[in-house]
């Protein structure tokens, strides 16, 4: 199971940044029900090993681009982001105090954490694109206007999943060009 999580994790993941017109530095969150890939209800089976596969499944697509990752934690933490300290401060965003597990924060958010070299949390931020895995309403944390990308891919494991991109919005009126 977890050859085909990172596989069908590095498939979504390259569909949406083919529709995102993503550029380096821009924001990529990620919200992660490891436990709705199980088949499990969300919260109840956490999985570092699931966590992993993801992440693995994630790295290499967002690397290339030269994207910063933002993990979204659980509802117990509220839906506060595991991001580089470096981003955090670059982008101005407000650091708070505590640390994810996979109980409070969830499994994905933990081994995030992990795999950071300096990790903080923050408040919330504003990607330019995200996928949510098993239903974690990332929406939250997306620029103004997000819009749905449509993925061959729709579930990784056993959990469903939701892609977005954002576009600026659209203002002006009847006499506005965009292009």
């Amino acid at each position: 199971m977890l050859e085909q999580v990172k596989t069908q994790t590095a498939q979504a993941m390259n569909a949406l940044l083919s529709e995102a017109n993503l550029t380096s530095g821009d924001l990529f969150v990620v919200g992660c029900s490891t436990s709705e890939v199980t088949g499990a209800h969300i919260g109840k089976a956490g999985s570092l090993e699931i966590a992993e596969a993801i992440f693995q499944g994630l790295m290499p697509a967002l690397s290339a681009v030269g994207l910063h990752l933002a993990v979204q934690c659980c509802e117990h933490l509220n839906r506060a982001l595991v991001v580089e300290r470096q981003v955090a401060l670059a982008k101005g965003f407000t650091i708070v105090a505590a640390v994810p597990h996979p109980t409070a924060g969830g499994a994905f958010a933990a081994f995030a954490w992990a795999q950071c070299s300096d990790p903080v949390l923050v408040e919330s931020i504003q990607a330019q694109a995200g996928l949510d895995i098993g239903g974690t309403l990332i929406g939250m944390h997306l620029a103004p206007v997000a819009v749905p990308v449509r993925l061959e891919t729709r579930q990784i494991g056993d959990a469903p999943i939701l892609a977005a991109k954002t576009r600026p919005k659209l203002i002006g009126g009847a006499r506005a060009c965009y292009e």
